[in-house]
Parts: C-alpha cells; structure tokens; sequence
C-alpha cells in the first residue's frame, strides 16, 4: 500500500517516518521522499495514529489526490535540483512529465493553480536557494557554479539571483547573516 507525505523532503525526514512506521508496528517496503510503501493494508485507527504521529514531526499524510500529486512534483524538483550531481540535461519539462508519467501541460496547469506559481518559477527559487547554499561552502566560483547548475552564462545566473533575492551574489557573499531558506519551507 502506498502512502503519500507532504514535506517529506530529508533524509531526516525519511528517518522521522520509518520511526513512526515501526511504532505502529508497519513494516515499509520503500521510503522515499513524499512517498511510502508499506507491507499491509492500513486499519483507519492507524492511519490516525500515524497521521497524528507525522503532524507532531512536521510532516502530514495526505488523502487529496491533487495535493498527492503536487506533492510528487515538489519532490521531483527538489531531487532533481538539491540530490543529483548533474541537472538533467533535457528540459525540466519534459523531465518532469517523464518522472511523473503525466502530461507537463496538466501538471503545469494543476501545480500553479494550487501553489500560485508556475513550475518554472519554483524550480528557479531551489536552483537560486542551491545557489546560495554553494556561495556559502566557498568551494566553487560563480563561473562553476553556472555551470554546475545549467545556466547559459555566468550573467544569467547573477541576474535570476538578484531577481529573486534582490541582492548580486557578490553583495549575497558580503552579508554577514546569511539566510538560506530551509528546503521545506520553499512554495509553502
């Protein structure tokens, strides 16, 4: 059976529901981000309990299908973006469509109708927050950087980071409080 988890985004999180599983005694087959499969059918005061268990930690099990798959383009943006070495080099749109076995058009149309945004602008938000996250650690420069995350030139990349940050990475790198915005928080 499976079971869908809204801000399931961290390997801390995946542990957080593997806890809550073994306390209710359900033995899970995968736990993946926003996804989990479990072994047996879940009674309705399970999935109660489990409810309360994952709300008490942060996260919530969800029953809405659109909120599911939501959740699932959420989930493969923040893989594809924050987990995998290499961006894909194909378009985010058909990667996505791909991963989801979906049309993009339907998933574009359904994810900015719910968040308010457009797949595009949420997949900017985590490369400019991956960004940050890079300028902070010091190990490589803006031009790697560029290049690490697809952008077509060092100029792109500095003028999506001030679009959505208001400040140049140079300024960025100059503050001395840096805030980043934790991975489960970006388009709630």
């Amino acid at each position: 059976m499976k079971l869908y988890i809204k801000y399931m985004v961290s390997l801390r999180c995946k542990m957080m529901v593997k806890e809550e599983l073994k306390k209710l005694g359900l033995h899970f087959i995968v736990v993946d981000l926003g996804e989990v499969e479990i072994m047996e059918d879940i009674s309705t005061e399970q999935r109660e309990q489990l409810k309360t268990g994952l709300l008490n930690s942060g996260l919530e099990l969800m029953d809405d299908k659109r909120a599911v798959l939501i959740e699932k383009i959420k989930n493969v943006i923040t893989e594809m973006v924050h987990y995998t070495d290499e961006l894909p080099k194909i378009n985010y749109s058909d990667y996505i469509s791909q991963k989801l076995n979906h049309d993009y058009t339907y998933l574009s149309n359904v994810f900015s109708e719910v968040k308010g945004i457009t797949i595009q602008q949420f997949i900017i938000i985590h490369k400019i927050e991956l960004v940050k996250e890079l300028l902070m650690y010091e190990e490589l420069n803006l031009t790697q950087i560029s290049y690490k995350l697809n952008y077509s030139s060092v100029a792109h990349l500095s003028n999506q980071f001030k679009k959505i940050t208001g400040l140049t990475p140079s300024q960025f790198m100059q503050l001395k409080d840096k805030r980043r915005m934790p991975i489960e928080e970006i388009g709630n």
